[in-house]
């Protein structure tokens, strides 16, 4: 697949998109990518399970959230349905419950697309959804369609995932797990945004992106944005600039050695000047917690669920911040934030 086809085919599926209109009062969450098993010790949602729960439940749910799932959220390549919904009563009851009012979209990603095709799956699936704001469009997809293999070839893959990668207990092949063709995906759907003057939310390599930047980025303009601060700052506000800064400093070093060791490139954009217009929710496996991306009053933010006592220590600041779920482990910490006004300005602006 070159750029022109992945572009004539995520265009024809945006045409046909249904629109959700964003009111003032209206609230979203968007997640990804739980790849919900059958609740054995290879359940890649087993790991952050009841955190998952806790979140839908006891914060979106009770706040009137609409619920957005972007994708591979039953792992059916490996699992039938029937297994994944024995498997998670609790959170299919959920799923009931913000369909009941109308307030679930639910999207098919690669390793759940064959529920399209499903006339009994009990939600009603899409390939992408647009959100109206601003006078402006968001385009939410799970991204997996700026990849060659799982649009040509993802029957293919799934079979052999169930037949010969499950049977012999190794993990599964996965975009997320490969640093080159992860950014080839990114960098693939950037473009086309870049190009279009777009916003877009994806999933699928389960990496978290704000304003078209990743951690790495996210890491590296807070140190620089840190020590520009630094001399201006008070006493107390120098000691907490000191502390994070060697937070920051470690992780930063620790995902570069990782990146060179992988032999991958760290610039995703050829460095253009960057324009915000690609996000991702992450994914609900992660080995620390679970991220996703929230709408709400003008604003988007990158948030992340924790359970307390588990959380990295490079994001030492947003979490002594993070609110807890009242009589539960969890956190939520606000990773990132902006208006959307300033969003679609800064595009036009650099465009």
């Amino acid at each position: 697949m070159n750029d022109a086809q992945f572009a004539d085919s995520l265009g024809a599926q945006l045409a046909v998109a249904p629109t959700l209109q964003l009111e003032p009062d209206t609230r979203i969450v968007v997640m990804s990518d739980f790849h919900a098993g059958n609740g054995s010790s290879r359940d890649d949602l087993s790991r952050n399970g009841r955190l998952l729960l806790a979140a839908l439940e006891h914060h979106y749910l009770v706040r009137g959230s609409i619920l957005v799932l972007n994708g591979d959220i039953e792992e059916l390549q490996k699992y039938r349905y029937q297994a994944v919904r024995r498997a998670w009563p609790e959170l299919f009851a959920l799923f009931d419950r913000f369909a009941s009012g109308g307030r679930l979209y639910k999207i098919a990603g690669n390793h759940d697309e064959r529920i399209l095709a499903d006339p009994e799956y009990p939600y009603p699936t899409i390939s992408a959804l647009k959100l109206a704001a601003e006078g402006r469009a968001i385009y939410v997809f799970h991204g997996h369609q700026a990849s060659h293999y799982y649009t040509n070839y993802n029957a293919l893959i799934g079979a052999l995932v169930k037949l010969v990668v499950r049977r012999l207990g190794i993990h599964s092949p996965s975009v997320s797990k490969d640093s080159r063709r992860r950014f080839k995906v990114e960098r693939r759907i950037y473009r086309y945004c870049q190009e279009r003057r777009l916003v877009a939310i994806i999933g699928h390599t389960h990496r978290p992106l704000f304003e078209s930047l990743s951690k790495y980025d996210a890491l590296r303009f807070g140190i620089e944005r840190l020590c520009r601060e630094y001399p201006s700052a008070t006493a107390r506000r120098r000691a907490e600039i000191v502390t994070t800064l060697a937070d920051y400093k470690e992780e930063y070093g620790r995902l570069t050695r990782r990146e060179r060791r992988s032999g991958s490139s760290l610039d995703r954009y050829d460095r253009d000047i960057v324009m915000p217009c690609l996000f991702n929710a992450g994914c609900a496996v992660g080995k620390k917690g679970i991220t996703a991306l929230e709408i709400e009053n003008g604003r988007i933010s990158l948030v992340y669920w924790f359970e307390q006592g588990k959380s990295r220590r490079y994001l030492g600041p947003e979490v002594r911040k993070a609110a807890p779920i009242a009589g539960t482990p969890y956190r939520r910490a606000v990773l990132n934030s902006d208006r959307l006004d300033y969003l679609f300005a800064r595009i036009d602006l650099l465009a």
